[in-house]
């Protein structure tokens, strides 16, 4: 954009902030939208999960189901296109967002979704804002943020795009833009659809990184049966396990089933179940859920195992997550020991005494971004340095844990190659004539009905979101082989 017409906008932003701009008709804010800022707010000021902190606040403010949905998808839906309207933002205030208060600007962003995204009348989206910024921010922030506000709402959402992509640097930064990914994420994903020669659906995954996921149920084996869930939704396209729900509340549904019904995706399901019949159960195996917070997979892993006669070790480092495993793992009948261990150890302090483990080892998340929109703005490419190599720490360890013709499942809910086959390639470097790579597409494939896809060599799996409808889950067998 030019300076004059750069300079033209913040004008008119100046000029609806001063006192002849028209003032709200009411200092109240619909309670679904307090709840949406409250979250974005604390995602931003604590890093907190959204998905964690808005079935909370939905609760605490007693919404109901109509307000629920709202805040819902003004949560969601502004976490997700932040890049897009930051971008937004600065060209309506003539200012780098940078310059803003934060507290403003998530009044700014959440404005920008209900302006651009949704349906809500203008006067109640810009009305409602104003009143927000008076409640978070100071007097003068009020005018201010009616002015942006007033100036995004004169151009429909397809023209604020155009001038948003008008001004892109490049592909991957036109690509980034229109679908809010960082840059370098775009990179990233573009990087891995490379290596099976799918660069082409680049957009296409971004744009279903942006997509609402379904809700999806998993029936833990052998707790369930599959007649409980007739009529709550439809079988899953792979996960032999698992329905994707019809519609209604699945907390009722979790709780009326002692938690033998709960929501997990279908990637995470099909992970679990590669490691747990990968081959044969033989009564009295030991395994290991090696990093088991917050207790999804361990939960599943524990009832195939229980079926099939062996045991599980649940191990998870940080206590409040262990604690989340705990409870997790109450559903599975018996007791399932959760060690609070440091996993990087393994390899010396149980050498060779598991017969399968799993590694779901902590990554940047970037596989999950249509469930956790926010971690793409968390994460910054420095944290995938540090990740590798705690994950190259953890696989290590894992291997040495691993009894010989033990098999181990390395997962990662992200596609970054740097977690996901480099840590793989170095693994198998390091225990080179000791540790060879399974057919983990045959496993994958063996489980379900449906043709999955899977380009590749087939030791190693990527999910796509866009592709198999699943969270970008990574995963590879490993046996040990001394």
């Amino acid at each position: 954009m030019s300076d004059d017409r750069r300079q033209g906008r913040k004008n008119d932003v100046r000029a609806q902030g001063g006192r002849g701009l028209e003032r709200p008709q009411t200092d109240f804010v619909q309670p679904a939208r307090r709840v949406a800022y409250e979250v974005i707010a604390a995602v931003r000021e604590s890093d907190a999960y959204a998905n964690l902190l808005l079935p909370s606040r939905i609760k605490r403010a007693a919404l109901s189901t109509a307000d629920a949905a709202l805040a819902t998808e003004l949560t969601y839906g502004t976490l997700r296109m932040q890049g897009f309207y930051d971008r937004v933002i600065a060209d309506a205030a003539g200012r780098p967002v940078t310059a803003i208060d934060p507290a403003i600007l998530d009044v700014l962003r959440l404005g920008a979704h209900q302006l651009l995204a949704t349906r809500v009348a203008t006067h109640a989206a810009v009305n409602e804002s104003v009143e927000l910024a008076r409640q978070v921010g100071s007097r003068a922030t009020t005018g201010f943020t009616n002015g942006v506000l007033r100036t995004i709402s004169r151009s429909s959402a397809d023209e604020w795009r155009e001038r948003v992509l008008t001004e892109a640097t490049s592909d991957d930064d036109r690509l980034a833009a229109e679908h809010s990914h960082p840059i370098w994420v775009v990179r990233a994903f573009r990087q891995s659809l490379r290596l099976e020669g799918r660069e082409t659906e680049l957009e296409e995954l971004l744009s279903a990184d942006n997509a609402a996921p379904k809700v999806n149920m998993v029936i833990l084996p052998g707790l369930s049966n599959t007649e409980d869930t007739d009529g709550l939704g439809l079988a899953n396209d792979f996960s032999p396990i698992g329905f994707v729900l019809a519609g209604g509340d699945p907390v009722h549904l979790m709780q009326d089933s002692g938690g033998r019904l709960r929501v997990q995706d279908e990637g995470s399901q099909l992970a679990a179940l590669t490691l747990s019949r990968a081959r044969p159960v033989a009564p009295g195996e030991r395994w290991l859920d090696l990093c088991a917070g917050p207790g999804g997979k361990a939960s599943l892993l524990a009832s195939e195992a229980l079926a099939g006669g062996a045991s599980l070790v649940a191990n998870e480092l940080v206590p409040a997550r262990a604690a989340l495993v705990r409870k997790a793992l109450a559903a599975v009948p018996g007791e399932v020991p959760v060690w609070e261990e440091d996993g990087t150890r393994f390899g010396d302090d149980h050498p060779k005494e598991f017969d399968r483990i799993l590694l779901d080892a902590p990554c940047t998340g970037l596989g999950a971004l249509r469930r956790r929109p926010e971690a793409r703005w968390r994460k910054q490419p420095k944290d995938v340095a540090e990740l590798s190599d705690l994950q190259s720490g953890l696989i290590h360890a894992a291997l040495g844990a691993l009894k010989p013709g033990g098999v181990l499942a390395y997962v990662t809910c992200s596609p970054h190659i740097a977690e996901t086959r480099g840590i793989v390639a170095t693994a198998l470097k390091r225990w080179e004539g000791r540790v060879r790579t399974l057919d983990t597409a045959s496993v994958l494939q063996g489980l379900s009905s449906s043709e999955l896809d899977l380009p590749g060599d087939g030791g190693s799996v990527q999910l796509w979101p866009h592709r198999h409808g699943t969270d970008a889950m990574f995963i590879t067998l490993l046996e040990r082989t001394e």
